[in-house]
C-alpha cells in the first residue's frame, strides 16, 4: 500500500500541533529550511568504490555508482542476478564485521531507552520473503537532457538504475514493536554505516531519511538476504531496508540505527535533496518524494544495429510504484502508430514482455515502448523538468540502426 506523503505530513503536523504547540514547530521547520537550497548528490560529490566487478558488457560506470545495462537482462529470467545489479552508493561501499555489528533503535517514540539488536537477533525472528524493486530517484535523468533539451546535474543515468530481486528479512514493524515503539511515535529514520557525505565544505553526515510511521509498519522490510544469497557488501550488507514502490534513497543501506522519534525528523535527503524544485513546483519543493513513476525499457542496447528484412524478437520490462503495469504498447516509428506488447506471465514487481518486429529498409528507427498502469494512467510522450531530473517517466526513445 502507497502512502502519500504529503498527506501524511499534514496529518503528523496537526498532530504534532495538538501535541506540542506551534511555537516548538516552528522551531522544527526552521531546521528544516536551513536545509531547503539547491544542489544533490552526484557521483562527482565525493570519490569512492565499489566492491565487486564491473565488466562493461554488463554495467555502465559512474564512478561511485554502476548502472544495469539492459541488453545484460535479456533471458535472464525475473529477478536482476547479484552480479548485475545496478549500485547506487553516495560515497563507498563500507567493510562490516557482523560480529561486532548492532542495530541500536532509540529516540522519544520509545518506552525506554535504546534497543539494540545482534545480527542473530534479527535471523531469530519471524522471516519474509518479497520479490519488489529499487530504483534511484534519478533513473532517466539523462532523457532530460537528450529527449526534452533540460540539462540537469547528477550521475547521467539512462534507464538501467533498476533491479529487482527476492528480498528476505524481518519486517520493521516487528522490530519496532520489540523496541518498544510507543503510539505518539510519528516519524523512523535508518542510518547508514556508509562514510559520511561531503558536498563541497559541507558534511551532511550519514545518509539517513525519515518513513512516515504508516509506511514503516505498513510493508517495509529489514532485508539481509538478496536472491536466496546472504546480501551483498555492495548492496547493503548485513542489511538494508526495502520500502516497496518507494524511491531508491527511501531503501537506506548498511542500517546501523534508527530512530524512533515522537516529532516529525528531517534531514538533508527529504529537505535539501528528493524533492521536486523547479518553475511548475512550489518555491520550497514540493513534498519529499515517495511513490516512483511508471517506466519501460527494451532489452537492447542504445544505438543497437539491427538487419533489414529480418524478424527481431524485441523484449523488455515495465514496473510503475503506482501499482501494477496493466499492458504496455511499442511504437517501431517514433511514436506514429502503435501496438499491443505481448506480456509474459503477471506483474509481480515489473512485467516482461515482448514484441516481434520486422523492419524493411536500413535507416535510423525510433523504438518506443509505453506502459499502462492498472488504474489506466499511461506514460507521456513529455514529463516537467526539475532540477535535479528526478523521476522522469516519460516514454524513452530507444535509437536503433537498421542495416
Amino acid at each position: 500500500m502507497a502512502i502519500d506523503e504529503a498527506s501524511y505530513d499534514e496529518r503528523r503536523l496537526a498532530q504534532w500541533l495538538s501535541r506540542r504547540g506551534f511555537l516548538h514547530l516552528g522551531a522544527g521547520l526552521g531546521a528544516a529550511a536551513a536545509f531547503s537550497g539547491l544542489g544533490g548528490p552526484s557521483a562527482s560529490a565525493q570519490a569512492g568504490s565499489i566492491v565487486k566487478p564491473l565488466p562493461p558488457g554488463l554495467f555502465i560506470d559512474h564512478g561511485t555508482n554502476a548502472e544495469m545495462r539492459w541488453e545484460a537482462m535479456r533471458g535472464m529470467g525475473f529477478t536482476v542476478p547479484n552480479d548485475r545489479f545496478f549500485v547506487r552508493n553516495h560515497t563507498k561501499t563500507p567493510t562490516i564485521d557482523v560480529r561486532t555489528w548492532r542495530l541500536r533503535l532509540f529516540g522519544s517514540g520509545l518506552h525506554g531507552g535504546p534497543v539494540s539488536f545482534s545480527y542473530e537477533d534479527l535471523l531469530g525472528m519471524p522471516a519474509e520473503t518479497v520479490t519488489e524493486f529499487v530504483e534511484c530517484a534519478g533513473n532517466g535523468r539523462s532523457l532530460y537532457t537528450t529527449q526534452q533539451g533540460t540539462p540537469v546535474p547528477g550521475t547521467p543515468w539512462l534507464l538501467g538504475g533498476i533491479g529487482v530481486a527476492r528480498w528476505r528479512g524481518v519486517r520493521l514493524s516487528t522490530v519496532l514493536e520489540r523496541a518498544g515503539m510507543t503510539s505518539a511515535a510519528v516519524d523512523v529514520m535508518a542510518s547508514g554505516l556508509d562514510p559520511d557525505f561531503l558536498e563541497g565544505q559541507v558534511n551532511h553526515g550519514r545518509v539517513r531519511r525519515p518513513l512516515p510511521v504508516d509506511k514503516a509498519l505498513c510493508d517495509t522490510l529489514l532485508a539481509y538476504e538478496m536472491n536466496g544469497e546472504t546480501l551483498p557488501p555492495d548492496h547493503g550488507f548485513p542489511v538494508r531496508l526495502i520500502v516497496p514502490s518507494w524511491t531508491g534513497i527511501s531503501n537506506i543501506k548498511w542500517v546501523g540505527s534508527i530512530e524512533v522519534s515522537a516529532t516529525p525528523l528531517f534531514s538533508p535527503w527529504n529537505t535539501r535533496f528528493y524533492r521536486l524544485f523547479g518553475p511548475t513546483h512550489p518555491p520550497g519543493g514540493s513534498a519529499p518524494l515517495t511513490t516512483q513513476v511508471s517506466k519501460c525499457a527494451f532489452e537492447l542496447p542504445w544505438n543497437a544495429q539491427l538487419t533489414a528484412g529480418h524478424r527481431h524478437v524485441l523484449t523488455g520490462r515495465a514496473w510503475s510504484g503506482k501499482g501494477s503495469v496493466r499492458s504496455v504498447r511499442v511504437s517501431t516509428d517514433g511514436g506514429s502508430t502503435w501496438r499491443q506488447a505481448r506480456p509474459l506471465g503477471r506483474d509481480r514487481a515489473w512485467l516482461q514482455w515482448t514484441y516481434t518486429w520486422c523492419p524493411e529498409r536500413p535507416g535510423l528507427h525510433t523504438l518506443m515502448a509505453a506502459a499502462t498502469d492498472n488504474t489506466g494512467v499511461t506514460q507521456p510522450l513529455q514529463v516537467p523538468f526539475n532540477e535535479f531530473g528526478y523521476l522522469f517517466g516519460a516514454v524513452a526513445r530507444h535509437p536503433v540502426a537498421v542495416t
